[in-house]
């Protein structure tokens, strides 16, 4: 039987391939999109082409009805949770904080930090011994941002991702006698499209002078990162952190 795992926004970037890492290591994957049906498609047909077992299920983490949704789907159609790895994410346009709107900073919120701790809290009920489950794995997404703060691009982002790791850390201590482990993998200067979306697409090889490896890193470096912390390799790790920078 495999385990079931769901990722989050995992119809592209780091999130696809995680799916496709974690496909090979025999995992069942769920993979989550709000609305890029087709590239999540490919993800689902790329691992079912590999001999895995994937479903592609529609939902925006910024919406509890949607996410509740999304985990109705998976227990019915793929069976009892084991993983979820909180990868979906957004940035905005890069501004100034004097510059940013309410409406702004309240999407940001609501989906990089509300919609991962609803998310995590659905895996809590399904995966936590307390609650009659099996145990089970945590990984969230966190930025170098967090601590590099993005002054002049996406302070609000670099917040949101410095929740995710108090999140994680409190989470993890707090179900760790419950079967379940949570930790976060923070990504440096990564090759993704998220970088398009801030309006910088040519961001992350601008800046890949700066980092001590001086290039930037792909998608697939940070998938085996999360897929370890998924594994039972890293048994006896929780509330970690885990950089994957290039040293930045």
């Amino acid at each position: 039987m495999n385990k079931v795992l769901l990722v989050t926004g995992g119809s592209r970037g780091i999130g696809a391939a995680t799916a496709l890492l974690a496909a090979q290591r025999g995992w069942a994957v769920a993979v989550n999109y709000a609305s890029q049906a087709a590239a999540a498609d490919e993800v689902v047909n790329a691992i079912r082409a590999g001999g895995g077992t994937a479903m592609s299920v529609q939902g925006d983490v910024g919406d509890e009805a949607q996410v509740l949704a999304v985990f109705a789907r998976v227990d019915s159609e793929l069976g009892p949770l084991n993983g979820l790895v909180n990868n979906a994410g957004v940035v905005d346009m890069q501004a100034r904080v004097d510059e940013m709107s309410v409406a702004r900073l309240e999407r940001m919120m609501r989906i990089n930090v509300i919609g991962s701790i609803v998310c995590a809290r659905e895996a809590v009920k399904r995966m936590s011994t307390r609650h009659g489950g099996q145990g089970g794995v945590i990984v969230n997404l966190s930025s170098a941002a967090a601590r590099l703060g993005s002054p002049g691009q996406y302070v609000d982002y670099a917040a949101s991702k410095g929740a995710i790791d108090s999140f994680t850390v409190g989470l993890a201590k707090e179900v760790a006698d419950e079967g379940i482990r949570v930790n976060a993998v923070c990504p440096g200067l990564i090759e993704t499209e998220i970088h398009a979306s801030g309006g910088l697409p040519d961001r992350a090889k601008q800046l890949a002078p700066t980092v001590p490896m001086k290039r930037t890193g792909s998608a697939e470096e940070v998938a085996h990162g999360i897929v370890w912390l998924l594994s039972d390799e890293s048994s006896y790790t929780t509330g970690t952190i885990l950089d994957v920078t290039g040293g930045r």
